[in-house]
């Protein structure tokens, strides 16, 4: 593995454990409104009670953040692992009118918080790009 592809996925991985870890106390009135933040991008997580999708998110993130650091993985896999993580987190950006301006593309304010993991997006698809080590 390359330093430039050990710091991307070091860091990005990190990043999404620490994400993780600060969820892990998380109460239902807190795992409710991500909830319905997240049913706007996946529409089917309103089956789920919210202690369900507090565990979905929880493991959800802290299997992405351990591939993207687990040496083992090949970038390909963690690429792929973080492609479909970026993917959800975009159709919140996407499918929710307030995130966007008229365009659809361009973040509003509201919209900040989850442009940002076009990054994520970008990282996975250099990692899919970038070979099998």
């Amino acid at each position: 593995m390359s330093l430039g592809t050990a710091i991307m996925r070091g860091v990005t991985g990190a990043w999404i454990l620490n994400s993780a870890y600060g969820k892990v106390g998380m109460d239902e009135e807190t795992a409710k409104g991500m909830q319905g933040m997240a049913q706007t991008g996946i529409p089917d997580l309103k089956k789920l009670t919210p202690e369900q999708f507090k565990k979905f998110i929880i493991g959800g993130e802290f299997a992405v953040g351990g591939a993207l650091l687990a040496p083992f993985i090949p970038n390909r896999l963690a690429g792929a692992v973080l492609g479909g993580f970026a993917a959800g987190m975009l159709s919140m950006y996407f499918r929710n009118p307030s995130m966007t301006e008229s365009d659809g593309v361009r973040w509003t304010h509201d919209g900040t918080t989850l442009a940002k993991d076009m990054w994520l997006g970008a990282i996975a698809a250099s990692l899919l790009v970038d070979g099998k080590k």
